[in-house]
């Protein structure tokens, strides 16, 4: 089939609704006020809590957000085919990521940018509060692990090393756009201009250069020696300028990859829909755990309610960088879903990479073939494939770092919430929660079981674990909008959806550990679904409150 059709009928149900569905959520659901004070005026502070306009917030959030996951989830799924995961990436984003989204933001917003944990306590109770903080926990520490253990390895010289001098020279290239932009009130665009195109000299200044040779554990400390950096120092300082420079390189690179797409009208190498590939899970319910942050995501949520609550500068600003910030999320999730079905050659060379969930289910090979789908539509426009490759793999690698630089800082903000509610001032002060939260990151990317790192060995666990965190956040958001006489089924539905899938998913897991003698994945599944039935037991509890009161 030719799936430019498939593409273009995708692209154009992004657009209808984020034109009428996102906007009638902001102005009769959520009721959006340009007027009210936001958290970022109200509790400025220049550290933390800085007012930021809309065009900067929403490149800080979208790269934020669009980390490896997008890539890697979509990547895998496809082996039952590239109908279910598009359709789970598009109207899984539109009906459910996109609310969970804006909803958290929201809920933020107006709960003085407090964590969606935080705002849990006030909406739900006391406990559900800590129950959340400690799933949040885990959930922030894994992802991040992973992370810093696959870009550590992308780095070295069996993969693209070429990616380290524009890498590394972005952070450089931040910091001094930051200081300009906040000391010297140098305009934005002269800024951006300027800071993109010193970005992409960088890029073929490091096709140039002789590649470092590092081994992947020299380049996890240098990573996690720059997330400690990235949650200490002001936000203004370095994160917010770095993501909102990294999205142009996104919004570069998803625009080449389409246009190349459209050039090369390919066709689907992979079936429409096979139900039981070799090895793999069932499809139903595991196409909505494996395709996680391209659809719905509850580390979202932890952008939304921490960083992003703090810097949004009017209410209206929501609309665009929630429900805005998931649907361009949602289209590298489209992107890779195509990459990994039309991005290969030949029917033949896609069932061979395909052929079992074990041969295409590592995290390298998932990369592989993102990357390689994707710069196969770009050379189209007349760039080598070798250069496309690589420009390919900076996208990737610069997406990774920038969730890590916020996941870092989101990890900060959890620690000291559980200090103040433990009475530990001394957690409180940002340099220690930032090396404590660096430190458990680390603990995930080099402690290792069995010869694995600890993070790769859950891994399995991420997508349960992300997915019930995004059912439980659209379940606060469904409380707080029916206790305000709200049209709270915008997020009720979806939650139920997702606590129906998550939890069927959880527990076919936990049975595959127990069959398998998988006892620490066994132990620690089993703790996150009692967490996740708890929160549930204590929001039924409050909603029956909120019944009969």
């Amino acid at each position: 089939m030719d799936a430019i059709w498939a593409a273009a009928g995708c692209l154009v149900t992004y657009v209808l609704f984020y034109r009428f569905y996102a906007r009638y959520l902001g102005r009769w659901v959520f009721r959006l006020d340009p007027d009210r004070p936001t958290p970022a005026h109200q509790l400025r502070d220049n550290v933390d809590y800085v007012p930021c306009r809309r065009s900067v917030l929403f490149g800080h959030h979208y790269a934020s957000i669009a980390g490896l996951s997008p890539m890697l989830g979509p990547a895998i799924a496809v082996i039952w085919g590239w109908l279910p995961g598009m359709l789970w990436v598009v109207f899984g984003t539109l009906l459910i990521g996109a609310v969970h989204d804006f909803g958290a933001l929201v809920l933020s917003m107006r709960n003085r940018g407090l964590s969606i944990g935080k705002v849990a306590e006030e909406i739900i109770g006391p406990r559900a509060k800590s129950l959340f903080h400690v799933l949040i926990f885990f959930l922030v520490c894994l992802a991040m692990g992973v992370f810093v253990h696959v870009v550590a390895g992308l780095f070295t010289a069996a993969f693209y090393p070429e990616a380290v001098f524009p890498t590394f020279s972005l952070i450089a290239i931040a910091l001094v756009v930051g200081w300009a932009a906040f000391r010297k009130s140098i305009s934005v665009w002269k800024l951006t201009v300027g800071g993109f195109a010193l970005m992409l000299f960088t890029i073929w200044l490091g096709l140039q250069f002789e590649k470092p040779d590092l081994t992947a554990g020299v380049w996890g400390v240098l990573i996690l020696i720059y997330a400690f950096c990235a949650s200490t120092l002001p936000v203004w300082a370095l994160l917010q300028p770095r993501d909102y420079l990294n999205s142009f390189l996104l919004y570069l690179g998803l625009g080449l990859a389409y246009v190349g797409f459209f050039v090369l009208r390919p066709n689907f190498a992979a079936p429409v829909l096979d139900a039981s590939p070799a090895g793999a899970p069932p499809i139903f319910p595991f196409v909505f755990i494996v395709i996680a942050c391209g659809a719905v995501s509850g580390f979202h949520g932890l952008v939304s309610s921490g960083t992003t609550s703090k810097q949004i500068s009017r209410e209206t600003d929501a609309v665009s960088i929630g429900y805005g910030g998931m649907i361009g999320e949602s289209l590298l999730g489209l992107l890779a879903v195509l990459a990994c079905t039309a991005g290969f050659r030949t029917i033949e060379a896609w069932s061979t990479h395909y052929q079992s969930w074990s041969t295409a289910g590592t995290l390298s090979e998932k990369m592989r073939a993102f990357i390689d789908g994707a710069a196969l539509f770009i050379s189209q426009l007349g760039v080598p494939f070798s250069w496309a490759q690589a420009f390919i793999a900076l996208v990737a690698v610069s997406f990774a770092l920038t969730s890590l630089d916020s996941g870092t800082r989101l990890l900060r903000y959890n620690i000291t919430e559980i200090a103040s509610g433990l009475r530990l001032p001394l957690l409180t002060n940002r340099h220690l929660s930032s090396l404590l939260a660096a430190a458990s990151i680390g603990f995930f990317a080099f402690y290792e079981v069995d010869g694995k790192p600890a993070g790769l060995l859950l891994w399995k666990l991420f997508g349960s674990t992300n997915q019930v965190l995004g059912a439980l956040t659209l379940l606060t958001i469904a409380i707080y909008l029916r206790q305000r006489g709200r049209n709270h089924w915008f997020a009720s539905l979806p939650m139920l959806f997702m606590i129906t899938v998550t939890v069927i998913a959880m527990v076919m897991e936990i049975k595959g550990y127990w069959i398998s003698s998988q006892y620490l994945l066994l132990s620690v599944g089993g703790a996150i679904l009692l967490l996740s039935l708890w929160v549930m037991l204590e929001a039924s509890i409050r909603f029956r409150k909120d019944s009969l009161s």
